[in-house]
């Protein structure tokens, strides 16, 4: 657990019961401590609209079967469960992949990203805003808003933008805007803050598309519900080839859209480990990983209430991580909750550990994993170490395609394991 954070095994036990029994987020859109809404007075209408139409549209019928035709005859649902029979036999445990690169636009993004732009047409949105960092999730609204003809406006840290530079592209050949942002730490941070400014300037008209499950009542909340579809789709389809349930579950974490998607459905299910990897970048200095659960102390930020890497002065600090889509100082509510309540483990993987998983993965199982997902990748592998013969799946977040330039630099660096 957090060095910072300390609960009774008593107050561990009375989180996870209301987390087990659909408790949280509770009326003030909090789970346990962590979560609520702390925005401008300008926002709260549209935020008080976002939630009402989200429990007016989110379960109706008509909605359900809406989003559902879209997510199997467009983004291609269910997604695949891959047995990895040469990893399996490296690591020495049973390694299964939950394919969401597979999806349409190549990541997780997309099953948040058509859920919100469908309930954002439903309340009448004039357009639509979104942040991006990896640019899976700009890619994703893109497309999305192609699809059912909103025009859309993506902020990405200009940091971002050189590093994902085919998300880019094909943000912009989709139709939408794509807006640099060349002030603050020019990554997924500074492009939240920029999004945060559009739609504070109409925030009636305008329908903030939030990526990950961060930020503001109801977005952590809303985003669970669209993605823990890949948590339910591997639950079912891992009983159904194995006739039992998997040993452990495995998913990388930055703000946490594609973990909490991957472990809600397993909650449960005490008999399985869940264990989110985030990015231990270059060490374990404030500064040097993107690590939040690892290394973060409470404290507000971009409408949220949860762990952060800030200084002993609260300051928001900067991080690091080969992993643009890790590399936010933040973390969702809920699996802030999760760790307090002692269910889910969290530990971390350097940019080095990540790029040598990221190699074997491709070399093994012609899979070439997304950076985030390789942190993921390379938790599993030092759990198989102590786990011989137990089952694993680890939720394969996104393709990486888009992480080539990053890679190219790499691999010309002659970074050690990385080299062919």
């Amino acid at each position: 657990m957090n060095a910072h954070v300390r609960f009774s095994t008593e107050e561990q036990r009375k989180m996870l019961d209301a987390e087990l029994a659909g408790r949280f987020p509770d009326a003030r859109g909090r789970f346990g401590p962590y979560g609520g809404r702390y925005v401008p007075e300008t926002l709260i209408p549209a935020l008080e609209r976002l939630e009402a139409g989200m429990r007016e549209h989110l379960y109706r019928e008509d909605f359900q079967r809406e989003l559902g035709s879209q997510l199997r005859d467009w983004v291609g649902r269910p997604t695949a469960l891959s047995h990895a029979p040469r990893l399996s036999a490296a690591w020495g445990a049973d390694i299964w992949f939950k394919r969401e690169d597979l999806a349409h636009t190549g990541a997780h993004k997309i099953n948040n990203a058509v859920g919100q732009a469908l309930l954002a047409q439903r309340l009448g949105a004039r357009r639509i805003v979104a942040e991006t960092g990896a640019g899976q999730h700009g890619v994703a609204t893109a497309a999305a808003c192609a699809r059912l003809g909103l025009p859309c406006v993506v902020y990405m840290g200009a940091i971002d933008m050189e590093r994902q530079a085919p998300n880019v592209g094909r943000m912009r050949l989709l139709g939408a805007e794509v807006v640099p942002v060349t002030g603050g730490d020019q990554t997924l941070r500074a492009a939240i803050d920029e999004a945060l400014r559009d739609w504070v300037a109409d925030p009636m008209g305008t329908f903030y598309l939030l990526g990950s499950a961060v930020g503001p009542h109801p977005y952590p909340y809303l985003v669970r519900e669209l993605q823990s579809i890949i948590g339910r789709e591997a639950r079912t389809q891992f009983i159904e080839q194995s006739d039992r349930l998997p040993d452990a579950v495995f998913a990388c974490v930055g703000g946490g859209s594609n973990s909490i998607g991957m472990f809600h459905a397993f909650v449960p299910d005490r008999s399985v480990e869940i264990i989110g990897i985030e990015a231990g970048g270059r060490g374990v200095t404030l500064g040097e990983n993107a690590a939040s659960l690892s290394y973060g102390w409470p404290g507000v930020l971009q409408g949220c209430y949860s762990l952060l890497l800030q200084d002993e002065n609260g300051q928001i600090h900067e991080t690091d991580s080969i992993s643009a889509g890790l590399d936010y100082p933040g973390v969702g509510p809920e699996h802030a909750l999760l760790m307090a309540a002692g269910r889910v483990r969290y530990e971390s993987a350097t940019d080095s550990e990540a790029l040598a998983a990221l190699i074997e993965c491709s070399r093994l199982e012609g899979i070439l994993p997304a950076l985030e997902t390789a942190h993921a990748l390379y938790g599993a592998k030092r759990w198989a170490e102590k786990n011989k013969g137990k089952r694993a799946v680890i939720c394969m977040s996104g393709r990486g395609d888009k992480d080539m330039p990053t890679l190219q630099r790499t691999l010309l660096s002659g970074n050690p394991g990385v080299t062919s």
